[in-house]
C-alpha cells in the first residue's frame, strides 16, 4: 500500500486535464519531461508556452526528501518560517552520519551514540512538523524513495544531488540546496528555469558484463561533468524499455555527475513490475489508467530531433562495460583499454579495495549481481586480492539479500557488510590499511570519486564500475583485469576464467523485513518541543541574515582565486566534517579549506590583504569579516559541480563573503548562493579571469542599480594602483534581487508569514 495513494491520485486526476491544454498551447506534442513539467504548474492549468532555458517558472512539487547532513540546516531554516505543518509530504532519511569501519552492527551503535544529539534533534523536530522519519540504519535516502514514495508522473524535490535517482519510477526528481525545500516545506511555489531537453535513446539489449551502470559512465564521457548543465535527459527507445526499473534509477542517479537538472524514463512494464513488487500495485493500477500520459507522444520518440534541443544514441548491444575516473566521473574509458592509461598517467595498478553500494547501486538485483562473481571466486578457488565493502541499500534489500544467501556469500569471501547508509560514499570510512597520503587505488559502483571524497587522501584513485565489474576487479587486484578475456590463478595453481554475472532483478520470494525503520509523526505536533542546547557544537540556531548594502560592496577583497575545479566538497568537505552539518559557525570552519589557491597551487593557504601573511582562508575571512571587509571569491567553469549542499553557499555567506565570480556555475549551487542573498556571477569575458590578481580590491560601481538582464560592471584595483573595469553578467530575476536586497530567500519568507 503507498504512503500517500490519494495524493497520486489527485496527480493523476490533474494530469490528463492539464497535459491535453499544455499540448494545445504548446502546438505541437510533449515529451515526458513536459508533460511533468506542465502537469505541476504552481498556477495550475497551463495558460502559456515556456522557453526552455530562459524562462523562470513557479512548480507545486508532490514531496520532499531530506538526508540527515542537509536536513539539519534545512529544517533550522523552517523552523523560522513561521508554519506549525510541512505544506507538502516530507521524509527525513538518517543515512550520512554513519561511518563504516567495524561493520554494520558496530558501526550503527557508534553512530547511534556519537550522533544521538543531531538524531534526537531531527526526530523531535519531524515529529513536530508533520515529516516522516526514517531511522538511523533503515537505509539511503534515495533507495528508501524508490521502493516507499516515488512515483510514475510525480514531481518531488530533495536536498541532495541524487534525488534523481527517482527518475528511474518516472519521476522528475530534482536535487535542491535547503532554502528551496523550505519554500516548498512553507505552502510556497518553488521556482526553476524550464529546462532544457536532452533525449537519449536506447537500443538493443545490455548482455554479459555491461550493465545499467555502464549506460551513464558512457553518457558522463560523451556529456562531461557539465554538458547537462540546465537540462533534463529523457532515455527512451526499446533499449530504455529493455531496463530493469532500479537500473533505470542507477542511470539516473549519476546524471547529477553531468549536472543535468534531472533524467527519466516512460512509464513502461518495468516499473510496473517494481511496483508490484513493492507492495504498491494500487499505485500501478492507478498508472495504468494514465499510462499514455505517463510517457511522451509516439510523434516525439518517432522523430526527436525535432523535440529534444540534443539527441544522443547509445546502442546497447555494442555497449562494453567501463571505469570512470580517477578524480572525476566523466574520464571514461572502456575494460580492457584501462592498463595502457593506467600506465601512460602513472595510476597505481594495484587495487587495495572494492566498494559495492551507495544509493547509486545497492539494489537487490546490483547485489546479487556482485554476489554471482563472488560465488564464483568462492567455487573456483580464488581468493580476493583486495578488501571488500558491502553497503545495502536499504533495510529491506539487507534482510531481504540475508535471507537468500548472498550477503553471507560476501562474508564468506572475507567482505566487511557495514550499515545501509551512505558509507565511503561521502567519506564515512575509518580505513585502517592506509595512512596519511599513500598513492594507492580503490574500485568502487559509487558516483563520484573526487580527490579526497572517499577516504580523505588526495592520492587515492577512486574509479567508477557496476558493481559486478567492481567485484572482479578487486578479486583479481588489478586495475587493468578484463574478466571478458583474462584469466586468474587460483589456489590450487590453475588458470580459471570468471563467467559472467547472473543477477535477479526482483527476488523470486519477494522482500521482505521485519522493521523497516520508519516512524511517523504524531497528528498534532504542537506539544513536542525541540531543544537545542546553546552550548552544542552539533547544532546551532540560525540568526538571519543582514542584507547587504551597496556601500559594503566597495573595496572588497579577493579572499581566494580557485584553480581549476573547485565543487562543492572543495567548498564544503564532507567526512569527518559531516559532525558539524547543524553548526553553521563550526562548520564554516572548513570553508574553502579544498580549493586550489591560482596564485600559489596550495589549499588552505591564501594572503591575508590586511597583514600580508599567509594562512587558512577560513582564518583570513574571519580577519576580514571582524574589520569589516566583505571579500570575493573567484573561480572557473562549473563551479559547484557536485553536491547540493546548501552549507557551500551558507558558509562563505556567514563568514562575510558577498559574491562568487566564476566562468560558469552548476545549476544547484548557484540557486543556492541566491537563496542565501549572496551576488553569483560570471565573467562576460571568460579571459577576464586571468586579470585578477592576488592583492585585488572589488568595487561593485552600479550595485545600486541591480536589475533583472542588466550586466553589473566591477571595478579591479590592484596593488599598484592600476584598474580594470570589467563587466558581469548574473541570471536574477526580480524575486531573486528580492532575496539579495532583503538578506536571504528566508527573510523573505519570514516577513510574508510574520513570523
Amino acid at each position: 500500500m503507498a504512503f500517500d495513494i490519494e495524493m497520486i491520485k489527485s496527480a493523476y486526476a490533474n494530469m490528463t486535464e492539464r497535459v491535453d491544454k499544455a499540448r494545445e498551447i504548446v502546438g505541437k506534442p510533449l515529451t515526458r519531461a513536459e508533460k511533468i513539467l506542465y502537469s505541476h504548474l504552481w498556477d495550475g492549468n497551463p495558460s502559456k508556452a515556456f522557453v526552455r532555458g530562459k524562462d523562470y517558472v513557479d512548480f507545486a512539487p508532490d514531496r520532499i526528501a531530506c538526508q540527515d547532513a542537509t536536513a539539519q540546516m534545512a529544517l533550522l531554516q523552517f523552523m523560522q518560517a513561521g508554519k506549525e505543518k510541512v505544506a507538502v509530504p516530507t521524509t527525513v532519511h538518517c543515512d550520512h552520519l554513519i561511518q563504516a569501519k567495524n561493520g554494520a552492527v558496530a558501526d550503527l551503535k557508534v553512530a547511534n551514540k556519537t550522533s544521538a544529539e543531531v538524531f534526537d534533534f531531527l526526530e523531535s523536530v519531524s515529529n513536530k512538523y508533520g515529516i516522516g522519519f526514517w531511522k538511523p540504519g533503515a537505509g539511503i535516502i534515495h533507495q528508501v524513495v524508490l521502493e516507499n514514495y516515488a512515483f510514475p508522473g510525480g514531481m518531488m524535490i530533495g536536498t541532495d544531488s541524487h534525488t534523481v535517482n527517482a527518475g528511474g519510477l518516472g519521476m522528475v526528481a530534482i536535487g535542491v540546496g535547503g532554502a528551496d525545500a523550505v519554500d516548498v516545506m512553507a505552502g510556497m511555489a518553488w521556482e526553476l528555469k524550464f529546462p532544457k531537453l536532452i533525449g537519449i535513446k536506447l537500443t538493443g539489449n545490455i548482455s554479459g558484463w555491461t550493465s545499467a551502470k555502464d549506460v551513464i559512465l558512457k553518457v558522463a564521457g560523451i556529456l562531461t561533468v557539465k554538458g547537462g548543465t540546465g537540462a533534463i535527459i529523457e532515455y527512451f527507445g526499446e533499449g530504455a524499455k529493455n531496463l530493469s526499473c532500479t537500473g533505470k534509477g542507477t542511470i539516473c542517479n549519476m546524471g547529477a555527475e553531468v549536472g543535468a537538472t534531472t533524467s527519466t524514463f516512460g512509464y513502461d512494464e518495468s516499473m510496473e513490475r517494481y511496483l508490484r513488487a513493492t507492495d504498491r500495485s494500487d499505485i500501478a493500477d492507478a498508472a495504468n489508467e494514465v499510462k499514455d500520459y505517463l510517457t511522451a507522444d509516439s510523434e516525439v520518440y518517432d522523430d526527436p530531433k525535432q523535440y529534444f534541443d540534443e539527441v544522443i544514441e547509445i546502442n546497447l548491444d555494442e555497449l562494453r562495460p567501463h571505469l570512470n575516473g580517477p578524480f572525476t566521473p566523466d574520464l571514461a574509458t572502456p575494460i580492457g583499454e584501462l592498463g595502457i592509461k593506467a600506465k601512460e598517467n602513472g595510476w597505481p595498478i594495484q587495487v587495495d579495495w572494492g566498494l559495492i553500494g551507495s544509493c547509486t547501486n545497492s539494489s537487490y538485483e546490483d547485489l546479487s549481481r556482485a554476489a554471482s562473481i563472488a560465488k564464483q571466486a568462492i567455487e573456483k578457488k580464488i581468493k580476493p586480492k583486495s578488501d571488500f565493502g558491502i553497503n545495502p541499500g536499504s533495510e529491506q534489500i539487507r534482510f531481504t539479500a540475508e535471507r537468500d544467501g548472498l550477503l553471507q556469500t560476501f562474508e564468506e569471501l572475507g567482505a566487511t557488510v557495514f550499515t545501509n547508509a551512505c558509507g565511503p560514499c561521502i567519506g564515512q570510512w575509518d580505513r585502517s590499511d592506509l595512512k596519511g597520503d599513500e598513492k594507492n587505488t580503490i574500485v568502487h559502483s559509487f558516483n563520484r570519486n573526487f580527490s579526497k571524497r572517499a577516504d580523505g587522501n588526495p592520492n587515492t584513485h577512486a574509479f567508477v564500475g557496476s558493481p559486478e565489474m567492481v567485484a572482479a576487479i578487486a578479486i583479481s587486484g588489478k586495475l587493468d583485469f578484463d574478466p571478458m578475456n583474462d584469466t586468474l590463478i587460483n589456489e590450487d595453481g590453475e588458470e580459471v576464467r570468471l563467467d559472467e554475472p547472473m543477477g535477479i532483478e526482483l527476488p523470486t520470494k519477494g522482500f521482505a523485513v521485519e522493521d523497516a525503520g520508519y516512524l511517523a509523526p504524531d497528528e498534532d505536533g504542537s506539544g513536542v518541543e525541540v531543544k537545542v542546547n546553546p552550548t552544542s557544537e552539533r547544532l546551532q540556531l540560525l540568526d538571519p541574515f543582514i542584507p547587504m548594502q551597496p556601500e559594503q560592496l566597495q573595496g572588497a577583497k579577493l579572499l581566494i582565486k580557485a584553480f581549476g575545479k573547485c565543487t562543492t566538497d572543495h567548498i564544503s568537505m564532507a567526512g569527518p566534517w559531516l559532525r558539524f552539518r547543524g553548526h553553521l559557525d563550526n562548520i564554516a570552519n572548513n570553508t574553502f579549506i579544498g580549493a586550489v589557491n591560482a596564485f600559489n597551487k596550495k589549499t588552505n593557504y591564501v594572503k591575508n590583504q590586511l597583514t600580508g601573511e599567509y594562512g587558512g582562508v577560513p582564518d583570513t575571512q574571519r580577519a576580514y569579516k571582524a574589520a569589516g571587509i566583505k571579500s570575493i571569491v573567484v573561480g572557473d567553469h562549473n563551479y559547484g559541480e557536485g553536491s547540493s549542499r546548501e552549507h557551500a553557499a551558507m558558509q562563505p555567506r556567514h563568514l562575510g563573503v558577498a559574491a562568487v565570480l566564476v566562468k560558469s556555475f552548476a545549476r544547484i549551487h548557484e540557486t543556492n548562493l541566491k537563496k542565501q542573498g549572496m551576488l553569483g556571477l560570471t565573467f562576460d569575458n571568460e579571459n577576464d579571469y586571468d586579470l585578477i590578481q592576488e592583492d585585488d580590491t572589488f568595487n561593485f560601481v552600479d550595485i545600486a542599480d541591480f536589475a533583472q538582464g542588466k550586466q553589473l560592471r566591477l571595478e579591479v584595483v590592484h596593488a599598484d594602483g592600476s584598474k580594470n573595469t570589467i563587466s558581469v553578467n548574473h541570471t536574477y530575476n526580480e524575486s531573486q534581487i528580492g532575496w539579495f536586497k532583503e538578506g536571504s530567500a528566508l527573510n523573505v519568507i519570514k516577513r510574508e508569514n510574520g513570523a
